[in-house]
C-alpha cells in the first residue's frame, strides 16, 4: 500500500515537471499523472468527455482508499504523522475534529483530498459510507472543472497555445520548480517519498512520545 501512495507522489511530480510537453501532446497521461484542479482544466478542452471522466475520476479516487485505510489502522497516530509532516494541513485536521461529528459525509464529499481522507479512517467512519460520499463528491469535482473549462475555453486555448509555442523553455522552468519545490520541502523537514517510506516507524516514535514516563 505504501509503494502505491508513493507511486501516486512520483507521478505527480513528473506531471508537474513535464507539463509543458504533456498538456497538449498527451493530455490523457498528463491528468492520469497529475489531477488537481489546475491541470484537469488545462487539459479539459483537448479530452473528449467519456477519456476526461473515465482516467480524471481513477486518478483522483485512487490514493483516497488507501489513506482512509492508514487512518484506519494506526487511528490517532496517523493523524499526528500527518500534521508532523505536513504541518501546513494541521490547522484543518483540529478544525475537523469540531466538524467530523456532525458532518461527516459533506465534509469527505466537498474535500476528499488526503488528510480528509485519512482523518475519515482514523474518526471510525464506516466504509460504505466514506466510499459514497467520496465518489459523489470526485464526481461532483469533475463535472464543475470541466464547465469551468468550457466556460473559458478560449482563453484556455490561447493557454495551451502558448504553452506549446514555448514548451521547451518551459519545460525547463517546470523541472527547475519542481526540483526546488523538492529541495524546500528536505529543507523543512519534509519528504514526501522519504515520510511514507518511514510511516509506521514515525507513528510508533509519535505513540511513543506520547505515553506517560515515569518520574522516578
Amino acid at each position: 500500500m505504501v509503494g502505491t501512495l508513493i507511486t501516486f507522489v512520483v507521478a505527480s511530480y513528473v506531471g508537474n515537471a513535464f507539463l509543458s510537453v504533456l498538456v497538449t501532446e498527451r493530455p490523457l497521461l498528463f491528468i492520469a499523472l497529475n489531477a488537481q484542479n489546475r491541470n484537469l482544466a488545462l487539459a479539459a478542452g483537448e479530452l473528449d468527455a467519456w477519456s476526461f471522466y473515465l482516467v480524471g475520476f481513477l486518478r483522483l479516487i485512487g490514493p483516497d482508499p488507501l489513506f482512509f485505510l492508514l487512518g484506519r489502522w494506526y487511528g490517532d497516530g496517523a493523524i499526528r504523522w500527518m500534521e508532523r509532516t505536513a504541518p501546513t494541513y494541521g490547522g484543518l485536521l483540529r478544525q475537523l475534529e469540531q466538524w467530523f461529528d456532525k458532518a461527516q459525509l459533506p465534509v469527505v464529499a466537498i474535500a476528499p483530498n488526503n488528510p480528509v481522507c485519512l482523518f475519515a479512517g482514523a474518526a471510525g467512519m464506516g466504509w460504505g459510507a466514506f466510499m459514497a460520499a467520496n465518489v459523489v463528491g470526485t464526481a461532483v469535482r469533475l463535472v464543475l472543472v470541466r464547465m469551468f473549462s468550457a466556460l473559458f475555453e478560449n482563453q484556455l486555448t490561447s493557454l495551451r497555445g502558448f504553452i506549446a509555442d514555448y514548451r521547451w523553455p518551459l519545460l525547463a522552468l517546470s523541472i527547475a520548480m519542481v526540483a526546488f519545490t523538492i529541495w524546500g520541502d528536505r529543507k523543512g523537514g519534509r519528504e514526501d517519498v522519504e515520510d511514507l517510506l518511514r510511516i509506521e516507524e514515525e507513528i510508533q516514535e509519535i505513540e511513543a512520545e506520547s505515553l506517560p514516563h515515569d518520574e522516578g
